[in-house]
């Protein structure tokens, strides 16, 4: 359950939009004047069917031309002691045009330990890829053509957010998935009003799919942005064979 978790959801969401007749395999621009948050930091509950599962935390900080965002997500309560889970994060990309540099994550899943780093290298049109299984030693590496600008799996649950959300449309972005490229399709299915510990929300909701990578066969999956200029992710959910795992904003703070 909790693999699922982290796996389906912070990285499965992974969702844009392209103009119509663009090159679906190139990330699409933020759209003029948006800014993606900076010295933010969000908290999230989250649930498995009725029970607490543990908080997940995004941290967002400008570095220059980029911007890096910093995530973790952990087990609390039963679910800890059933499965324990202690996973981090961090992504940086470029502010302008949205494309993704570096993708590092360190995971404790069980006696599952990982650590892996994805850089994407523009100039010479490839990704590159190293992990190590820090319990039996063994190390990969790998490399990957990459046709152009990509998000990665943590940014883009939050790079719709740069992109108009228009109810009826359907979107498609490039994500940099391990040693491929997974097209990701967004449908914009329409409006609801969503109540979180920090209030309610009047929001656009979508649900985004693949045909490949880790969004594929993981059920059905659905984020709620605000339906405003900002488009922050509010509420997630993922209603998969074995329950359905929500994440709800639970806190906000500029820091």
């Amino acid at each position: 359950m909790t693999r699922a978790v982290a796996v389906s959801l912070w990285f499965g969401i992974t969702l844009a939009a392209v103009s119509r007749g663009q090159d679906p395999a190139i990330l699409t621009p933020p759209r003029a004047g948006f800014s993606f948050p900076q010295r933010q930091t969000l908290t999230y509950s989250v649930d498995w069917r009725v029970f607490p599962a543990g908080t997940a935390t995004v941290h967002f900080e400008a570095a220059g031309d980029r911007e890096r965002i910093i995530a973790s997500a952990d087990t609390g309560g039963a679910i800890n002691l059933i499965f324990h889970v202690a996973d981090n994060f961090q992504s940086d990309f470029d502010l302008a045009k949205g494309c993704t540099y570096d993708f590092d994550k360190q995971t404790v899943e069980g006696r599952r330990q990982f650590n892996s780093t994805l850089h994407i290298d523009y100039a010479g049109s490839k990704s590159i890829l190293d992990e190590k299984n820090m319990v039996s030693g063994q190390a990969k590496h790998a490399e990957s053509p990459v046709r152009g600008c990509e998000t990665d799996l943590l940014t883009g649950v939050f790079y719709p957010g740069s992109q108009q959300l228009v109810v009826g449309n359907s979107f498609v972005i490039p994500v940099a998935d391990a040693q491929r490229t997974v097209m990701v399709t967004m449908k914009v299915e329409g409006r609801e009003e969503i109540k979180t510990p920090l209030g309610t929300y009047k929001t656009i909701r979508v649900q985004p799919t693949a045909d490949a990578g880790v969004v594929k066969n993981r059920g059905n999956i659905w984020i709620w942005y605000t339906d405003d200029d900002r488009h922050l992710p509010v509420q997630m959910r993922a209603r998969l064979f074995w329950g359905t795992i929500t994440f709800r904003l639970t806190g906000n703070e500029n820091k």
